[in-house]
């Protein structure tokens, strides 16, 4: 199968991981642009270069796109750009004719409205604004608390730009354009002019889901068209209608919402099941290590092994792994059914790429047992090692090696594999680094 792929930017989550997915099946071959023409946190696409990589293509099975990749070079730069909107409509029209005769599964995002003041991704006005444009935006307009009308002018005039781009992927849906087209709800409150835009979006056609850097790997497994059965075990049951930092659904929802993506099919059967999907959820309120906020109950050790397929979403915490969750893990895995093992950024994030490397392993026409285990060890490395651990013990991008040495070995005997590595900051700050397995 030729799938071809354009990831949102070139961090390693985007770009990396949907080649690690795929390598899990040798009889798929992704293409993907050179990373060098996709965007990062202070660049744009080249989008010149990418729509000239997809017109010298060979014939593909399918396409998977990332179109605010295409529209604006990135989803940061779907933010930032000042490009009007006849401009971006001229430059998608070119994309029309090369779609006309594929099979394409789409995505693009609902601009976001963080609730902080840091401008890192967003125009600089956002620090100085950002908290008060998020409250004006939860008020639904109603309380400006000081922001100068010339800003939010902008930023009403950039959201009001980018909407009309995605009202008019709706046109193209309904002409028959996209096999599947997503609207995705990136870092999304209760309320909200984002939240507005989606129930309109809905009232249109459209589907909406939770989420964004994941959802390209969720449309990567829809796009393997072939059904499976998935049961899923809470442990923390009595608390699976909890809502997730960063996400407006419950962690129940946010489950079903990204097996139904992935094309999978949920069953209330433990039998009928051909793969499980144990969620280590929160109690009420999902933690996260870096910022200091923990969960009320601590990780009870009752993780049971199924003796079946079993891959595992660790949610317990954003932005990293559940200790407690991971000990009892190791103690007790067996990785004769083992399909994978994620604890990725918001639950969303763990959810779609877990359950995108899961589908890959377990439809493999060719299965890669070796590109299977790269792809965990990496997760480990990064989700548990870094994220729950070493990235607490530093105070900026700097040589983490030495700090990492005691998880590689314990991963080195797990999976039964030597593994030299190298840890690259992509974007030199301390939210991601790059694990590089040789």
């Amino acid at each position: 199968m030729k799938i071809c792929f354009i990831p949102i930017d070139n961090r390693p989550v985007c770009y990396n991981l949907a080649k690690d997915i795929a390598n899990i099946d040798n009889d798929v071959e992704l293409f993907i642009p050179p990373r060098e023409f996709l965007g990062d946190l202070n660049k744009s696409a080249d989008i010149k270069s990418i729509f000239e990589w997809i017109k010298n293509l060979p014939k593909t099975d399918c396409m998977v796109l990332s179109l605010d990749t295409l529209a604006y070079g990135g989803l940061i730069p779907s933010r930032r750009i000042n490009d009007s909107l006849e401009e971006i409509k001229t430059r998608m029209q070119e994309l029309r004719p090369i779609l006309a005769d594929k099979k394409v599964y789409a995505f693009s995002s609902i601009m976001r409205i963080s609730n902080n003041n840091y401008n890192e991704e967003e125009k600089e006005y956002w620090s100085e604004y950002g908290k008060k444009i998020f409250e004006y935006s939860y008020s639904g307009g109603k309380i400006n608390s000081g922001v100068p009308d010339y800003i939010l002018e902008d930023y009403l005039a950039t959201r009001k730009r980018n909407f009309e781009i995605n009202k008019m992927y709706l046109e193209w849906q309904k002409e028959g354009l996209f096999e599947s087209l997503i609207f995705s709800k990136d870092d999304c409150a209760e309320f909200g002019l984002n939240v507005d835009e989606a129930k309109e979006l809905e009232s249109l056609g459209g589907k909406t889901k939770t989420g964004a850097d994941e959802i390209p790997l969720m449309l990567l497994a829809r796009a393997i068209q072939k059904n499976i059965k998935v049961y899923v075990e809470f442990t923390e049951p009595e608390y699976k209608n909890s809502i997730s930092n960063y996400e407006d659904v419950s962690i129940e929802k946010s489950v079903k919402g990204q097996l139904e993506l992935g094309g999978f099919e949920y069953v209330n059967n433990f039998e009928q099941a051909d793969l499980i999907l144990i969620v280590n959820n929160f109690v009420k309120k999902q933690g996260e290590l870096v910022m200091g906020w923990d969960t009320p109950e601590k990780y009870k050790n009752n993780l049971k092994i199924p003796n079946k397929p079993y891959c595992i979403a660790d949610v317990r915490y954003a932005n990293g792994a559940d200790n407690n969750f991971v000990k009892d893990l190791l103690e007790k895995i067996d990785l004769t059914n083992f399909y994978g093992y994620s604890a990725w950024n918001t639950s969303a994030n763990s959810l779609g790429s877990l359950l995108a490397a899961a589908k890959f392993k377990f439809e493999a026409n060719k299965y890669n047992e070796s590109a299977f285990k790269k792809l965990q060890i990496i997760r480990f490395l990064d989700d548990w090692a870094y994220q729950a651990n070493v990235r607490g013990e530093i105070s900026y991008p700097e040589d983490i090696k030495p700090k990492m040495f005691f998880y590689e070995n314990i991963l080195k005997d797990l999976f039964n594999i030597d593994f030299d590595t190298e840890y690259i900051y992509p974007w030199n700050r301390k939210f991601e680094i790059e694990v590089v397995l040789k």
